[in-house]
């Protein structure tokens, strides 16, 4: 026969599960929020030209890949793309690197999104689309917190290979 210890004792556990549950789901919640806030940074630092700030992003060895042509290893070469004429010309004519909310998939201290960005570009007194493009991010949290670990961007110009990138969201699920 069950006391009410017992009984108490049971309830105690059943609640201390839900409140596990609850804090894991938390913490994947503000993981998605900090990620959130790693990617929307990107834009903004690139625009301003700072270097240091846009390589900050990454991890010391991460990866940098446009197009499959432009690789940038390490947060070295990243800050010599936001330093070099061409970025630098960009900029001075007024531009806009504008990424949408990325779609997020964390496990642990390990994660992954996708999202669109775009290049708004100022020519002429006109502002136009010059580019869209598939970004896949990988992530890992460390002593600086979330950094990128890879970035794949490819532009949406029809290619096979572009839409393979977001064909792999559905591995998320």
């Amino acid at each position: 026969m069950a006391t009410s210890t017992d009984s108490f004792g049971g309830e105690v556990l059943r609640e201390l599960a839900v409140l596990r549950d609850e804090l894991a789901r938390l913490r994947c919640v503000a993981d998605a929020h900090e990620i959130t806030r790693l990617v929307m940074s990107y834009g903004p630092l690139v625009d301003a030209g700072d270097a240091e700030g846009t390589a900050q992003l990454w991890t010391e060895s991460g990866r940098y890949e446009v197009d499959g042509v432009l690789g940038m290893q390490g947060r070295e070469q990243i800050a010599q793309m936001v330093h070099s004429p061409m970025h630098q010309a960009l900029i001075r004519e007024g531009a806009g690197h504008v990424l949408t909310t990325p779609r997020i998939s964390v496990q642990g201290d390990e994660a992954e999104a996708f999202n669109h960005a775009l290049l708004i570009a100022h020519e002429a007194g006109i502002y136009r689309i010059a580019r869209i493009s598939a970004n896949h991010w990988r992530f890992v949290r460390n002593g600086e917190g979330w950094r990128v670990v890879s970035r794949v961007n490819r532009p949406l110009d029809g290619r096979e290979a572009s839409r393979r990138l977001f064909a792999q969201i559905g591995d998320q699920s």
